[in-house]
């Protein structure tokens, strides 16, 4: 159902552009718009505000819009004359420089600008290629999974196996996606493979003597790149801003890719009988432990900015705040706060530093956010309390959805009261 109307003052004469073909083709372009922007990952609240910027500059008096997953109903008033549509969106992804650019194009547009050269935009938007080869994105998000597994807790054996299996895992995913094949089937296949390349390298360096390999941190570290951290996220900002739709179907779909992932894991830990009980993590000297934290926090924001697109001006932002945020978070959790409060402060520093230098990158805050923050996602937690589920272990299940739920919600509200901190007024978009 199409939400409650949002009024639009008219900037048009009206005349023979109010004839009822013509409001059609302006609202079939202003769906093409949102319906990439939601595409592209962006959050429901953004796209309905974007597309009221394009829609007042395409002379419309009203528009009603209503969002979910994978479809976008538009009804537009223009005089006497009202239309609604309806287009479906397919599969979501993520897309930061797709979301940049038709933010752009929103702010460019002139008043009275023809649908034809608006369609003639987005067509070229649609149709760029990503900023990043498969090979490229698969050496970045490589590293991050052993930036993981040092923050888990692991060794040098367990960074050097999750390096491996999260880099062969990732470009897996890619090459695959690239065949459109079914997203839940992909993230499965590569948590297989991810897991198993983990277990070979592991096994190959203990048979050289370096040590042995069995950290489960490092194992669930190297699928932490299937952590569908972008739409966990966005479904919750879009939940605290009353799109309850589109954030029910957008968390649902997080949560079936967590479990398609998790599935493969099963699989792997069933065959080979790997055990995911924690264990105390390694020793270092505080110091040095601050340093590896950043170094290791810096490295996954980069690549996860990499992995979402990312313009290659915003990535070093997105890894110095990951950096800077992660270490404060993990330093509080250190002086005793608890990690959903920690991780909190951890999410608002990343939003008000975003805030600060997101108009003079020329991106989207989210573009910088939600990268920033994937760094702080409990994934360890939430692959744990599937996989409890699954085997009757009802106590230690609970234990770690509820340290999940948490986190995952005080990453949430503190991208939210960063963002309500930088809000501008409405006219001013």
């Amino acid at each position: 159902m199409p939400s409650a109307g949002t009024d639009i003052a008219p900037t048009l004469a009206r005349g023979d552009d109010a004839a009822p073909h013509v409001l059609l083709d302006r609202l079939e372009v202003l769906l093409w718009f949102g319906g990439l922007m939601l595409r592209s990952g962006n959050t429901a609240f953004r796209t309905r505000e974007w597309m009221e910027v394009l829609g007042r500059k395409l002379g419309f008096d009203q528009l009603s819009v209503g969002i979910t997953l994978d479809s976008i109903v538009v009804t537009g008033r223009r005089g006497t004359l009202t239309t609604t549509l309806v287009r479906e969106i397919g599969p979501p992804g993520v897309d930061a420089a797709r979301i940049g650019a038709l933010e752009n194009l929103a702010v460019k547009a002139e008043p009275g600008l023809a649908p034809k050269a608006i369609a003639t935009s987005l067509a070229e938007i649609e149709s760029r290629p990503p900023l990043y080869g498969i090979w490229r994105i698969g050496a970045a998000v490589g590293p991050a999974c052993g930036g993981f597994a040092f923050l888990n807790g692991c060794g040098l054996p367990e960074i050097i196996a999750a390096t491996l299996g999260g880099g062969i895992g990732q470009s897996a995913r890619l090459l695959l996606a690239r065949r459109r094949l079914n997203q839940h089937f992909i993230a499965a296949v590569c948590a297989v493979i991810a897991t198993a390349g983990y277990l070979l390298v592991a096994a190959v360096i203990a048979r050289l003597g370096f040590g042995t390999a069995n950290h489960p941190g490092g194992l669930i570290s190297s699928i932490l790149f299937l952590a569908p951290g972008f739409p966990l996220v966005a479904a919750q900002l879009d939940l605290v801003q009353y799109q309850t739709a589109a954030a029910l179907t957008r968390l649902v779909y997080g949560v079936m890719l967590f479990l398609a992932a998790t599935f493969g894991l099963s699989i792997v830990i069933g065959i080979t009988g790997t055990s995911i009980a924690q264990l105390p993590g390694i020793e270092l000297a505080y110091p040095l432990k601050l340093l590896l934290r950043a170094v290791a926090s810096f490295v996954g924001g980069c690549a996860f900015a990499m992995a979402f697109n990312c313009p290659s001006r915003s990535v070093w932002s997105v890894g110095i705040m990951a950096a800077l945020a992660n270490v404060m978070r993990l330093g509080l959790h250190d002086a005793g706060m608890m990690l959903a409060p920690a991780t909190f402060f951890g999410a608002l520093a990343v939003g008000l530093m975003a805030s600060l230098v997101h108009r003079r990158l020329n991106v989207p805050r989210i573009t910088l956010t939600v990268p920033g923050i994937i760094i702080m996602v409990p994934g360890v937690f939430a692959f744990e309390m599937i996989v409890f589920f699954n085997r009757g272990q009802m106590l230690e299940a609970l234990q770690a959805s509820a340290s999940c739920a948490f986190v995952l919600g005080a990453m949430a509200m503190g991208l939210a009261a960063a963002r309500l901190a930088g809000a501008k007024p409405r006219a001013s978009l």
